[in-house]
């Protein structure tokens, strides 16, 4: 009989196994993305670790170029460079990669995970869509999936049109969570609605198929298009299943201005915090400039797709080894 080691590490390499022959089976290639990269993707939360040219042996003037900097970073996903690869002339691509992410810890969390992040060439949200679907079916062996927009599972949950009601109105229904927490965001729209989704939302969705939240509010797009039909949306997408968050996708993003405009909000917000802004002349920025292809993206915590595959209820029981032991 195996050991609880030797069960874990079969049971990850099977799901490995099943995800690569999943993209493999649809003519994707499978790409390895760099882990230490001179710049990263500019999220309003995630801190990226950094490390100072002098530690991996670079001296001023070693490396000059427009992105020369005294600092690289541990990615927090792969999608810089594999948009960096879509725009090089690369088909559809998926990478399975280990991703770094600064104070990340807990049940679910840790400061590295595993990432599974994929790029179609020629796709959109409704392909996307289906296709993370048909994964989520695969992995979980379930019978179909189900989705439902940010703003039908609103209403149906609280009653409430998260685009249309006054601030106030959220307000309040944050104060029965937490007065203290909803009178420090009082004003922050976007922040009301995340803490009524995560309390509220999330709780009921995937409770037996996996469930895929769609377009989300625009203000809340990331690095998603609009939704052609109505812009007050965004072709954004989350995955659920038994209570957990397991993927963001979106109809990506093409346009370089607006990419650079989000990055400078998403820094005005780390100032606010307390964190520190980040570059926002990327070589994502330049890659765009130079043409991105039309193509849809989706992320996927590999860790917690194996939490759930094996019933485990802390992230340290599906991973090869903790940081701590590490």
């Amino acid at each position: 009989m195996p050991s609880d080691l030797a069960s874990r590490l079969i049971q990850r390499d099977r799901l490995l196994r099943q995800i690569r022959a999943f993209f493999h089976n649809r003519a994707f290639i499978e790409v390895q993305p760099p882990c230490l990269s001179r710049d990263c993707v500019v999220d309003a939360f995630l801190d990226p670790i950094s490390i100072h040219r002098r530690e991996i042996g670079l001296a001023e003037g070693d490396v000059e170029n427009e992105f020369s900097r005294d600092r690289y970073f541990l990615q927090t996903s792969p999608e810089s460079a594999m948009k960096r690869l879509l725009a090089a002339g690369a088909p559809s691509i998926f990478a399975i990669v280990p991703v770094f992410r600064r104070a990340e810890f807990g049940v679910r969390h840790n400061v590295e995970f595993t990432m599974l992040e994929w790029y179609e060439v020629g796709g959109n949200a409704a392909s996307a869509i289906e296709l993370l679907g048909q994964l989520a079916q695969t992995v979980f062996s379930t019978a179909r999936f189900e989705t439902i927009s940010y703003q039908d599972a609103f209403e149906a949950v609280l009653n409430l049109d998260p685009i249309g009601c006054p601030v106030e109105e959220l307000a309040c229904r944050v104060a029965e969570i937490d007065v203290a927490l909803a009178k420090s965001i009082a004003f922050d729209r976007d922040a009301l609605l995340d803490v009524l989704v995560s309390h509220h939302v999330e709780p009921t969705l995937g409770l037996t198929v996996p469930t895929i939240l769609t377009r989300y509010p625009i203000t809340q797009a990331a690095l998603a298009r609009p939704c052609i039909d109505d812009p007050r949306f965004a072709e954004r997408f989350e995955l659920f299943f038994r209570g957990m968050e397991l993927a963001n996708g979106y109809d990506e993003l093409l346009d370089a201005d607006e990419l650079v405009r989000r990055f400078e909000i998403n820094n005005e917000v780390r100032r606010r915090s307390g964190h520190e802004p980040l570059p926002t002349r990327t070589t994502l920025v330049s890659a765009m400039r130079k043409g991105l292809p039309e193509c849809s993206g989706v992320a996927v915590g590999v860790d917690r797709l194996a939490m759930l595959q094996c019933g485990a209820e802390h992230i340290g029981e599906v991973l090869p080894l903790t940081i701590d032991v590490a």
